[in-house]
């Protein structure tokens, strides 16, 4: 039914720890899913072998040696054996209600993700005992927090939802909120699952990077990630989602914020012709920076109201001269 992916980091003290609790987690859902485990990092290969799971050690990486979030899925989306796909970072406990969620989507073109709930692990979770379950979500919901709708651990998608993806460096922000933008993009369903499944992070720290987290938010790669994005435009959130998955239906996703960010959205393009025809008109070219400008007011209607818009379009109307004109009698009606 499902194939899982990811690419952990070296299995090396905690991090061991919170990655063989995740895989573990995997291992345990019904019906079984098909896991692939990519990349070379020192004890990769022996979790694989550990759990008995398909291990693909060859990963493009960057110039600074992270992999490439590129190659992952495309690899991944010719390798597995199901149509339906799942990445998840390597730190993310899985429960049944993601099966159960992921049966419950109706749409052919869709892509499923959800906010996570952060808590801190130690210690390896006893999924030997048969209601593990039950005990790690009442210790998350005691201890854990609920993550904000930016940050995405997990995407559930059909087999070529994305026709290319960006060579981000995985693990240096943006890249998930891309394949958010990609698929809406697309034209694809986006389904918020936050509600209909409990997604669980085990807080680590950022010792595996060289700089630590500095250099995970600020470094060249995450500055680079946000150029292949193309902005912060791109940067999608569960916010930007069309639909809701709540334990009892699938709803469209038509709360205020998700209104909000839809009419952001909307007036993004506005801003940008606004912008070039400002350009334009300081640069001596009246009639683009009007056929800018116009087009802009169609995107964001409020733009009517800066009186640099209305001048520059009555401009384009009555012409330079008699706008200019019209300047210095009102200069003149205003002085005392």
């Amino acid at each position: 039914m499902l194939t899982l992916f990811s690419i952990p980091k070296p299995f090396h003290g905690h991090i061991a720890v919170i990655q063989r609790n995740a895989i573990r987690s995997w291992t345990l859902l019904k019906p079984a899913c098909e896991i692939l485990l990519f990349g070379d990092d020192e004890g990769t290969t022996e979790a694989a072998a550990e759990f008995g799971l398909r291990h693909i050690p060859d990963i493009a990486r960057s110039e600074y040696g992270t992999p490439l979030v590129s190659d992952l899925f495309e690899q991944a989306q010719q390798l597995a054996t199901h149509d339906l796909l799942c990445y998840v970072n390597a730190d993310i406990i899985l429960m049944s209600d993601l099966m159960a969620a992921v049966r419950r989507i109706p749409f052919r073109r869709f892509l499923m993700a959800g906010r996570r709930w952060d808590v801190d692990l130690t210690q390896p979770w006893s999924f030997e005992n048969p209601d593990w379950e039950i005990r790690l979500r009442e210790y998350v919901y005691h201890y854990g927090r609920l993550h904000d709708p930016a940050g995405i651990d997990y995407f559930v998608f059909p087999r070529g939802l994305w026709k290319t993806i960006p060579p981000f460096a995985i693990g240096r922000t943006i890249w998930d909120n891309w394949l958010i933008y990609g698929a809406r993009a697309r034209g694809a369903a986006v389904v918020d699952a936050t509600q209909a499944t409990m997604v669980v992070h085990q807080n680590h720290n950022y010792t595996h990077v060289p700089d630590g987290a500095n250099r995970v938010w600020k470094g060249p790669e995450a500055r680079n990630n946000l150029t292949l994005a193309g902005g912060y435009d791109h940067a999608f959130t569960l916010d930007d989602a069309t639909w809701l998955l709540t334990p009892r239906w699938l709803l469209p996703a038509l709360q205020w914020k998700h209104l909000r960010r839809r009419w952001e959205v909307h007036c993004i393009p506005g801003d940008r012709l606004a912008e070039t025809g400002f350009k334009a008109y300081w640069e001596g070219d009246l009639r683009r920076a009007a056929r800018y400008l116009v087009k802009a007011v169609c995107y964001r209607p409020s733009l009517l109201a800066n009186r640099g818009v209305l001048s520059i379009l009555a401009e384009s109307v009555v012409g330079r001269r008699l706008m200019a004109r019209y300047r210095k009698w009102r200069h003149k009606a205003k002085s005392p």
